[in-house]
């Protein structure tokens, strides 16, 4: 019997423990946290063997193979030991999807998979193909599998970390939304890495499958010509009309199949901003490669709702609108935001620093930000790149601190936005429980 570690307990951790569990392997999983209380129960209920609160590291290195969460750094002791002796290191979703003969559509990208993801299974879902969502989204891919789920097509929302260990993966449908600097302090502060990671959405595709991307994004126009990706290739474009894909004069023409000709107004998309009319092409042209007609995406567009923390309306207060984009983790992300934003904007911004280069940021801030609160423990780096661009910046340690600083800075007609091009975990737990607190704090403010 092979024997299969699991490194990380999350819920995509579990999951992979009972579909390996199911396929014969003797699994044991190992986390250096502590384990929820209900995955745990999940565990002990399967026999599963686990432990938690360190690895050990002679069971782990016995290994026949090791399926490692996305959150574990190559540079992790454990990791370069499992390396160092020739264990194979799969992600979950590269062992999860040798047990399901479903199609895959996946999306990745630095900015707008997680909405290009959700209107992707949005389009099929209410065309009635039978469909799911996985990876970062939605119950993880081996659970899915494990529980005897076999839909038609699971729409999977990919990051890099998971790309870096799939190996014989192949999508049907890749979507790669763009490519910004993001994450580089796990790619040895190399851009190349993190490009190169990204493109592995396209590994293994032939002329059978399918790669839809944005070649308005300069990073990907540049890297395409370098990768050998295999698949038939579906262009989309704002700045030309040469492709079969693209908007022009606020219509939005898309033709990914032979006889398709979807046409649909930008401006009556339920989710504004350029980067999320990217995001619906790119959505529209996978659904048409599904089968699903012009009438029935057009119809299921209007329909649509995103997630949470993603340029979401809060509520207005004393005439100032709040808006919740706390998923918003890197520069790319907060100049989407701001570029959005027809009025002035009190911007929320800081937490753990990736890297940033925030002079991409001039310009659109100059342009759109009255006022700079810097939520994080260290603020430096912000206020010196924006010192003598934004006329008013100050500092808060806690999000009622910054609500409180925000209501104070905001009159009446301007907008507060929390897009904080940064990583929460300075302050917060995640991105969502920034979101929900920004939430909480702007209600009590309406009380």
């Amino acid at each position: 019997m092979k024997k299969l570690i699991i490194l990380g307990g999350g819920e995509s951790g579990v999951g992979t423990a009972l579909l390996g569990q199911m396929k014969g392997f003797d699994v044991f999983l190992s986390d250096s946290g502590q384990l929820k209380p209900n995955l745990k129960e999940e565990l002990d209920k399967a026999g599963i063997k686990y432990e938690e609160g360190g690895h050990t590291e002679e069971t782990i290195l016995s290994a026949d193979e090791v399926v490692k969460s996305p959150g574990i750094p190559e540079k992790a002791p454990i990791i370069k030991a499992l390396r160092a002796k020739g264990v194979h290191i799969v992600s979950e979703i590269e062992f999860a999807a040798r047990y399901t003969k479903a199609k895959k559509i996946c999306i990745t990208g630095s900015n707008g998979k997680t909405t290009t993801t959700l209107l992707t299974h949005h389009l099929l879902k209410e065309s009635g193909i039978r469909a799911e969502l996985a990876g970062n989204v939605g119950t993880s891919l081996a659970r899915q599998i494990a529980a005897g789920n076999e839909p038609d097509w699971y729409v999977i929302e990919l990051s890099s970390f998971q790309l870096d260990d799939m190996y014989e993966f192949k999508a049907d449908i890749a979507i790669l939304n763009n490519i910004t600097p993001d994450h580089l302090d796990r790619y040895e502060y190399k851009f190349e890495n993190y490009i190169r990671s990204k493109f592995r959405i396209t590994q293994n595709q032939t002329k059978e499958e399918a790669f839809i991307f944005n070649i308005d994004d300069p990073v990907t126009e540049e890297w395409l010509p370098k990768i050998k990706t295999g698949g038939r290739n579906y262009a989309v474009t704002t700045k030309s009309t040469t492709t079969s894909i693209y908007t022009q004069s606020g219509v939005m023409h898309v033709g990914a199949r032979e006889g398709a000709n979807l046409l649909f107004v930008a401006e009556n998309l339920p989710i504004k901003g350029i980067h999320n009319i990217y995001n619906a092409m790119q959505a529209c042209a996978a659904a048409q490669l599904v089968g699903i007609d012009d009438a029935s995406i057009a119809a299921a567009l209007i329909t649509f709702v995103n997630a949470h923390h993603r340029l979401e309306y809060v509520g207005t207060v004393a005439g100032v609108d709040y808006i919740d984009d706390s998923k918003a983790t890197n520069v790319d992300a907060a100049w989407y935001a701001l570029e959005c934003q027809k009025k002035p904007v009190v911007w929320i911004a800081g937490g753990t620093d990736k890297g940033n280069d925030y002079s991409a940021l001039n310009d659109i801030v100059k342009e759109k930000v009255k006022t700079l609160v810097c939520l994080g423990l260290d603020n430096e780096k912000l206020i010196k790149a924006f010192s003598g661009i934004v006329p008013v910046i100050v500092e808060a340690k806690s999000m009622e601190e910054c609500i409180s600083k925000c209501h104070s800075a905001a009159q009446e007609g301007d907008v507060v936005l929390l897009s904080p091009c940064c990583a929460s975990f300075d302050l917060f737990n995640s991105y969502v429980h920034r979101g929900n607190l920004f939430r909480e704090c702007v209600n009590n403010l309406e009380k």
